[in-house]
């Protein structure tokens, strides 16, 4: 059995953002508008405040209501106002606990904390649990695995998330950095 050593390409690159996981809400229409732009990739005011208004003024399920506070961390995240984010991704998992793309979220924010180990594990329980965008949830585990000096886990990742999803870029990008030789 041949074994890669991955090696990288450019020491001096830098880690690239997260890709946040959002949470299709099918419920209301407030909470379908925040589920909307948070795929949409909004982080604005008026986003943020419109999940804020589906909490407060819909009877959403308990599902719903998980995957609209999800949503909601996951502009906040983007708008690196992580304690807030990670506020909801907490109650999030509270409501649904099988809820995967609450964990792998909640791996984003532990990143931007610095707290690698700790957003591999969360990051590795959403995947497990399952989520609607598998490939951002390997792009960011791919990320946390090159944190913590992992090369040959975060390209095996990065390669799956480009499986996952060949048309998105980030992952392709990422893999452009690195050498694989074999012993």
């Amino acid at each position: 059995m041949r074994v890669l050593s991955l090696v990288l390409a450019a020491a001096a690159a830098a880690i690239a953002a997260p890709a946040a996981a959002s949470v299709l809400v099918v419920g209301s229409d407030i909470a379908v508008d925040c589920s909307k732009a948070a795929f949409a990739g909004r982080s604005d005011r008026a986003a943020i405040a419109t999940c804020t208004r589906a909490l407060q003024e819909e009877a959403l399920d308990r599902r719903d209501r998980a995957g609209t506070l999800v949503n909601r961390g996951v502009m906040l995240t983007r708008a690196r106002d992580y304690a807030r984010a990670r506020a909801d991704l907490d109650r999030a998992v509270d409501l649904e606990p099988t809820l995967g793309e609450a964990f792998v979220n909640r791996g984003v924010v532990l990143m931007a904390d610095r707290a690698y180990a700790e957003a591999l594990a969360e990051i590795e329980r959403g995947i497990a649990l399952g989520v609607d965008e598998p490939a951002k949830a390997h792009y960011n585990r791919a990320l946390v695995h090159e944190s913590l000096g992992d090369a040959r886990s975060a390209w095996l990742d990065y390669r799956r998330a480009q499986e996952l999803a060949p048309d998105w870029d980030a992952p392709r990008r990422q893999l452009a950095r690195f050498t694989v030789a074999k012993p």
